[in-house]
């Protein structure tokens, strides 16, 4: 009896532990569905959407807001975030991904050189980008504060002493133990760009020898910069030049421009239009700038063409403009003839420059006979449109409203970086919304310095860019303080970069799901205003932007990004990874007209890394 009740009750026993087992199961069940649910973003339509991935079948799903906050604040279910983020090899230490000719002749692909095309953007595909950290060159140091960087920079930044061996003549540069220094010398000036810009001036008879004529002239392009001495002797003038040249035989000359703290970029004359708005530039220079101007009907003048405004100069030094030998007098008569039929006249002619003039108004056009080339553009072509478009080779004749006033109607600077610009009408933006728009950006901008009050000084930045530049009002409010601004303007408001100019402000378009045209290590400030809530939308990587911009941040230099607080948890997972985790700090900032919901303010500063790191 004593055996059967044992028996009985080791049964119940078992029992139990059974039913408590399958119980148990079952609650996990639940909880992981009840999880996944929660991770994973949900479908608006049973059959899908077309932003996201279904994760068992690979289909299409619909993502919407909320969904894509679930998915950054369920961060114990990212799981796709990585640990750490490779360093590339040091050979990459310059690595600029779209500008890679290595890329270009390992896709095979046909471009044209005589065209200049491979000196144009070609970006790696998904599979072909390298999803590491670019180290910085060993020895590298924090580079020397503005404005002591005009004149010197360290050697061991960058390495290439080339350009000083092949310019040693012109006074382009001199390596001076572990520096290098400029001399503020060029091709076309070897006695220095301020007497020539001095000389530039008393051509064109402004007076007091100052080149931005009382205020009148302000935005330059320069073509072929070389290291951009040109434009560093300009902002004494109160000018800012977007110096260009491409990454050609005289490789690094823009890195050197940049590291000196100067204004420029990479891009080229080639086939494709400059990532600039029409109308953007009062004077554009060329001094030995080695471009064929008469190359395909002169499409690379009638680019200058279509950025300049009216009345705009374009300053030539070359020797086409005073040599006698046989080749260069033909190529003068020749760009001459192509010049006056392009209604532009000369205006100075002395020793080895010469300047011409884009006409005021539209009355030399209406005289031309319909048949003289080159031909003016069909009014169904915007001038504007500038991201990845082929030249054009005619010529856009001005608006009823620009032919009546004969020129730009912009106001003097710096009374135009504040002033409503016209061009706000064709975007339908009334004056009333712009002036709150640079008021709100000087508060934000006052609130950011104060965050960062107890870490920086006051030559901290010199080189910032504004990721999304909007109408320029973050780029305005930074007028007392001595930087200059790259404002770029993504692709989906590549109309408002206009109004950038208007202000008398620079800046480019560009697609931030691609890597931006610049060196490694080339801003001290980067300001993300929601930026990142915007890159889902458009199926690229956040992670792939966090690299990108660790790559054209400097050592020592600080990121300030603005957005939702689930992105902001998101990016916060990425810091100690990036090296972005030297300072922190992250507020909830005051609410204004542009916050379109709850934002955060996370600013945080890149560690200048150690040899053994930047040699993994």
């Amino acid at each position: 009896m004593k055996h059967m009740t044992e028996i009985l009750c080791s049964r119940k026993l078992f029992s139990y532990v059974l039913i408590a087992l399958i119980v148990s199961l079952g609650l996990l069940c639940v909880y992981y569905v009840s999880s996944l649910d929660h991770a994973l973003p949900r479908s608006n339509h049973e059959g899908g959407g077309e932003d996201g991935t279904d994760p068992l079948f690979g289909r299409p799903l619909q993502r919407d807001d909320d969904d894509f906050d679930n998915l950054f604040e369920d961060q114990h279910l990212n799981l796709d975030v990585p640990k750490s983020i490779p360093v590339c090899d040091m050979k990459l230490s310059d690595l600029i991904p779209c500008l890679d000719r290595n890329l270009i002749y390992q896709l095979k692909l046909k471009i044209n050189l005589t065209f200049m095309e491979h000196y144009e953007r070609h970006c790696p595909p998904p599979e072909r980008r390298y999803n590491c950290l670019i180290p910085p060159p060993v020895g590298y140091k924090i580079p020397i504060r503005w404005p002591a960087s005009r004149d010197e920079l360290w050697k061991a930044n960058i390495p290439h002493t080339q350009l000083a061996q092949e310019k040693s003549d012109q006074n382009w540069m001199v390596v001076n133990g572990d520096k290098i220094n400029f001399p503020g010398g060029g091709t076309h000036f070897h006695d220095g760009a301020n007497k020539y810009i001095a000389a530039l001036a008393r051509m064109l008879k402004f007076p007091g020898d100052k080149l931005n004529n009382g205020g009148n002239i302000r935005n330059v392009l320069d073509v072929g910069c070389g290291v951009a001495s040109f434009g560093a002797y300009l902002l004494s003038h109160n000018i800012i030049a977007m110096s260009i040249a491409p990454n050609d035989v005289h490789e690094n000359q823009i890195q050197f421009a940049l590291e000196r703290g100067i204004p420029s970029t990479l891009a080229v004359l080639g086939t494709k239009r400059l990532p600039y708005p029409s109308r953007s530039f009062e004077l554009a220079h060329c001094s030995r700038c080695r471009i064929d101007w008469l190359q395909r009907d002169g499409i690379l003048l009638l680019e200058l063409d279509r950025l300049l405004r009216p009345g705009g100069y374009f300053v030539y030094s070359s020797p086409e403009a005073y040599a006698h030998d046989e080749v260069n007098r033909r190529i003068w008569s020749a760009m001459s003839d192509l010049l006056r039929r392009m209604c532009w006249r000369i205006v100075s002619k002395r020793d080895q420059t010469v300047i011409w003039a884009k006409p005021l108004n539209n009355n030399c056009y209406l005289k031309r006979d319909p048949q003289t080339r080159p031909p003016l553009c069909s009014s169904k072509d915007d001038p504007d449109a500038s991201w990845n478009i082929t030249m054009k080779a005619c010529m856009t004749p001005y608006s009823a409203n620009m032919h009546r006033e004969s020129g730009s109607g912009l106001l003097l600077w710096p009374q135009r970086l504040t002033a409503a610009p016209h061009r706000l009408e064709e975007l339908g933006v009334i004056s009333k919304e712009y002036q709150e728009d640079t008021e709100i950006w000087n508060l934000r901008v006052t609130d950011y310095w104060k965050q960062m009050k107890s870490v920086i000084q006051k030559n901290s930045f010199r080189n910032v860019m504004d990721m999304k530049s909007n109408l320029g009002g973050f780029a305005a409010a930074l007028k007392e303080k001595d930087v200059w601004v790259m404002n770029v303007a993504p692709l989906n408001d590549s109309s408002k970069l206009k109004i950038i100019y208007d202000r008398g402000l620079i800046g480019t378009v560009h697609d931030w799901c691609q890597s931006f045209s610049t060196y490694p290590r080339t801003f001290d400030l980067l300001h993300a205003w929601t930026i990142f809530s915007e890159m889902e939308k458009h199926g690229c990587s956040v992670e792939d932007l966090l690299i990108e911009m660790d790559r054209i941040l400097r050592p020592d230099g600080f990121v300030i990004i603005r957005d939702r607080p689930s992105i902001i948890n998101y990016v916060r997972k990425f810091l100690t990874t990036l090296r972005w985790d030297g300072w922190l700090s992250e507020v909830e900032p005051r609410v204004d007209a542009l916050s379109s919901r709850e934002e955060r303010v996370l600013i945080a500063r890149k560690k200048l890394w150690e040899e053994s790191a930047a040699t993994m």
